[in-house]
């Protein structure tokens, strides 16, 4: 039999039974992932890449073994050695990856007071990201390892690895230091996936973090690119850090002569009334008083950042609707006296009642004396002198 037709023949056979072997165990993969997860996606996610290196590996074995000399044997063992150490690293990338997404499965990032899993999450998948970098890189590394020449230059290669590695080092600062910041910010905790940040002036929430840039989508559906040492020289809100409860502010401008207490009502009845209010901050204040109008603030507090937006629209609709219902009198407006002639006695103002409720204090409430303490400096003492 001729040595190429013998060697056809061992590859045919050898594949053929590489591939029954790996459907076999692709079935009882399938058949477990009925009631396990893992198992369902070890057979979704590996089964390519076990089947590529399962066969590569079984015509290589076969053509050392009983396949004999045939034209070109040399050459075709090499590309199958190469062929195999790519499959093999795209094995292991699917078995990281498995893993990876087994452990994410168990800590959903969509629940409520999900800050551990955010943190959990951002740090797998900076993991993710440089685990896959690095099994490329070895992969590379193996591959060239099998060529003689290479291994011959091994030791000129070491000899001057200090000066390579320096010019790199000045050739790809910006990159490095990227990849140094990404890693930086994945076990910090200064920004995780899905906080809530603003950067350059807008709005939006982390949707990906890699080693080199991070992506925020704005509210409006666009998408901010920023480099991640942007996040680690440059300063920017983070709303979610240590919880995703926020406060808001709705500010409105009335006349002088505005009742405010009925508004405060219509405030904590609108909040009450609301399923987006989370039960903290409920406050309406004069915040100001100066050129011909009063500053109305509504303080107001919500679970997360997208609730927060909705209902500091909602209590500005309703407060301006209260307003223009049953105070009509309270809509700012300009005083001018174009008369020359003899001002009228002013009389003393009625003073309005004081108000004590809750409702027109910040420090106050269920963690009110909590807010009072942390923007309270240190209470002063002054010194009585002593009596001569």
């Amino acid at each position: 039999m001729p040595s190429t037709v013998k060697a056809l023949l061992t590859v045919l056979v050898a594949a053929g039974l590489a591939i029954a072997l790996v459907l076999v165990v692709h079935w009882v993969l399938v058949r477990l992932g009925r009631k396990s997860d893992l198992a369902a996606d070890l057979a979704r996610t590996a089964h390519k890449p076990f089947l590529v290196t399962m066969t590569l590996f079984a015509i290589q074995q076969a053509l050392r073994a009983a396949a004999g000399e045939f034209p070109g044997r040399g050459g075709v063992l090499h590309a199958l050695v190469i062929c195999f150490i790519a499959a093999f690293a795209w094995l292991v990338a699917a078995f990281v990856l498995v893993l990876e997404d087994a452990a994410l499965s168990r800590w959903r990032t969509d629940v409520p007071d999900n800050l551990k899993r955010r943190r959990f999450k951002t740090q797998v998948v900076m993991i993710r990201r440089l685990t896959v970098a690095t099994i490329v890189v070895l992969t590379l590394g193996v591959v060239l390892m099998t060529f003689p020449g290479v291994r011959a230059l091994g030791a000129s290669v070491l000899a001057s690895a200090g000066v390579i590695s320096v010019i790199a080092a000045l050739a790809a600062q910006s990159t490095l230091g990227n990849v140094f910041a990404g890693l930086q910010l994945a076990f910090s905790d200064a920004v995780r996936v899905d906080d809530v940040v603003v950067v350059e002036g807008e709005w939006g929430r982390i949707e990906e973090l890699t080693l080199t840039y991070v992506a925020v989508q704005i509210w409006d559906d666009r998408r901010l690119v920023l480099p991640t040492s942007y996040f680690t020289t440059k300063p920017f809100q983070n709303w979610t850090r240590s919880s995703s409860a926020v406060l808001g502010t709705a500010e409105v401008d009335v006349d002088w002569s505005t009742e405010v207490e009925p508004l405060r009502a219509e405030l904590r009845a609108t909040c009450e009334g609301s399923e987006l209010w989370d039960g903290r901050v409920c406050v309406l204040q004069v915040t100001q008083a100066t050129g011909g109008m009063v500053r109305l603030r509504a303080l107001v507090s919500a679970s997360d950042a997208p609730s927060l937006w909705d209902l500091r629209c909602l209590v500005r609709e309703r407060l301006v609707t209260f307003i223009w219902a049953h105070q009509r009198d309270a809509l700012p407006r300009y005083r001018a006296d174009l008369a020359g002639g003899t001002r009228p006695v002013a009389t003393a103002p009625r003073s309005a009642p004081r108000s004590d409720s809750d409702d027109s204090r910040f420090y106050s409430g269920e963690d009110g004396e909590e807010r009072h303490a942390n923007f309270a400096g240190p209470e002063e003492t002054v010194p009585v002198p002593a009596n001569r």
